[in-house]
């Protein structure tokens, strides 16, 4: 533990983890510890000791993956339009029709453009890896002319709750990544 052993073979099998700026190692209840307070001998033995579980679970649970969608369960939108038809429940399906019903959600929409619309998501595990998120712009077919309806463009929060699951406000949750925003291919259907 003292020399970090459990990190150094980590970053050996996994060199992109180099570039982590800080580990946040969660309790049973999801929520980061509280701080210790101490002597900077005892501090610095404590952030061994988490850097040495933390470091030596992900490698555990990296050597044994397994293929399959991170995703648990969908957790709530920022709006939907006609609930249940239309709920972000039906986003976790790949199939565009599953038994005659249409596999979308749609937002109540908002008068500003510049007003932004979330869908926020549960991930199956306390580590996940996450290597691509797919996102299929809804094509209605039931529509003249069969639109295609996007969004402008989308961005990627990753995160943990603060306390419970009792408010889904955006202060509720702890954002460790920020993704850049990714503007989406508007394609006209029509040509």
């Amino acid at each position: 533990v003292e020399n970090g052993l459990s990190k150094q073979l980590c970053l050996r099998m996994f060199p992109q983890l180099s570039r982590v700026a800080c580990v946040v190692e969660l309790n049973q209840n999801g929520v980061k510890g509280h701080a210790e307070v101490g002597s900077s001998r005892s501090m610095e033995s404590l952030a061994l000791w988490k850097d040495h579980r933390v470091f030596s679970y992900f490698a555990r649970s990296c050597l044994s993956p397994v293929a399959m969608d991170c995703i648990a369960k969908a957790i709530g939108a920022s709006s939907t339009d006609n609930f249940p038809q239309e709920s972000i429940d039906h986003t976790l399906e790949e199939r565009d029709n599953i038994a005659g019903r249409f596999s979308y959600w749609s937002s109540s929409g908002q008068s500003n453009p510049n007003v932004p619309e979330t869908l926020t998501y549960q991930l199956a595990s306390q580590i996940c890896i996450i290597t691509e998120i797919n996102i299929q712009p809804f094509q209605a077919h039931f529509q003249m002319g069969s639109p295609i309806y996007s969004a402008k463009s989308v961005r990627f929060k990753m995160g943990h709750l603060k306390a419970s699951l009792n408010d889904l406000s955006d202060e509720m949750f702890v954002w460790t990544y920020t993704s850049p925003e990714f503007p989406m291919a508007q394609l006209d259907t029509k040509n």
